[in-house]
């Protein structure tokens, strides 16, 4: 396996790696419990290309396993590799951060139509 030339920076290299949109929100659900791709796909509600590019990259970066069903050709399921989990406090801060932003969000608003 070839691997990606990764920036000095951890920050950088946290972008490299799941800095696209997507790849955030397929960890997300990942997190909760392996998934086939459709299951993925309905739950994003992105494009079969995107996810599939997504997926194919991630696993290539060790983050994401994709294992097909030996009985059942037609189904695969994706699931993160221990790496992936180390993912779980970065999504959870991300989480938390939203809320915050959306509360202080509300509060400017509401000091703002009073002025």
């Amino acid at each position: 396996m070839e691997y990606k030339k990764l920036s000095s920076d951890p920050v950088t290299v946290l972008l490299q790696l799941v800095g696209a949109k997507w790849k955030i929100l397929i960890i997300k659900n990942l997190l909760k419990k392996e998934m086939r791709f459709c299951e993925l796909k309905k739950n994003l509600g992105c494009t079969s290309k995107v996810l599939t590019i997504c997926l194919k990259e991630m696993e290539d970066d060790g983050l994401v396993i994709r294992e097909e069903d030996e009985f059942k050709p037609n189904r695969v399921e994706y699931y993160l590799t221990d790496i992936g989990y180390t993912l779980r406090p970065v999504i959870e801060s991300i989480q938390k951060w939203g809320k915050e932003y959306k509360r202080l969000r509300k509060l400017m608003e509401k000091w703002s139509d009073k002025s």
